[in-house]
């Protein structure tokens, strides 16, 4: 069994929390071993939980957001098929 890289966002928050049952972990983890883009969310993902964690949450500026929204969004659009 494969996940698609929009498979793995649905089920991000769960993997995080190590929520998932011990096929889906696995396939969760052979995705990312081989997807760079996914990778990147996972650790973005985990360090904003770290962030938030350990300083509270934090205004980010509109423009610096937007910049960050289109940079995510470009990198999916340019990933690999796999």
């Amino acid at each position: 069994m494969a996940i698609t890289c929009e498979d793995l966002l649905q089920y991000l928050s769960d993997y995080i929390d190590q929520e998932l049952d011990e096929e889906l972990t696995e396939v969760a983890q052979e995705h990312l071993a081989t997807c760079h883009n996914c990778r990147v969310v996972l650790d973005s993902t985990q360090q904003t939980i770290f962030l938030f964690r350990e300083h509270g949450p934090r205004q980010i500026p509109a423009q610096r957001r937007q910049r960050l929204f289109d940079q995510l969004q470009a990198a999916f659009l340019a990933k690999e098929p796999g």
